[in-house]
């Protein structure tokens, strides 16, 4: 995974429009005035936080010649976010782990002293 990509996109998602943009096709695909509603965003507007999350390879445009519909993209820059997120993941996981198992040992050593 190169830096530059891995950069696009999180500034990409930077941007809680984008976010709420990549929420909604989430559900299916949207046209620029579909996506755009929510906003009250002009269609340029809406249209420069569509031409970002394309460039991130986060969306694409869809194969419907009049509406020409943007579509969330599985997989490319998203996957790549959640390998480069994997390490942070799993260092949690373990820490949490590690804290679920102490504090289980700590309410058995108070039950041990409570009981008469």
């Amino acid at each position: 995974m190169q830096a530059a990509t891995l950069d696009r996109t999180f500034a990409a998602l930077a941007d809680p429009t984008r976010r709420a943009i990549l929420a909604r096709l989430a559900s299916g695909p949207a046209t620029v005035t579909e996506l755009g509603q929510p906003f009250g965003l002009r269609q340029p507007t809406i249209s420069k936080h569509l031409r970002i999350l394309e460039e991130a390879g986060l969306i694409r445009q869809g194969k419907d010649a009049q509406r020409r519909p943007r579509e969330l993209v599985v997989g490319g820059s998203l996957q790549d976010i959640d390998a480069w997120l994997r390490p942070f993941r799993e260092q949690w996981e373990r820490r949490f782990d590690n804290l679920e198992g102490h504090l289980a040992t700590m309410t058995k050593r108070t039950t041990k002293k409570e009981r008469p």
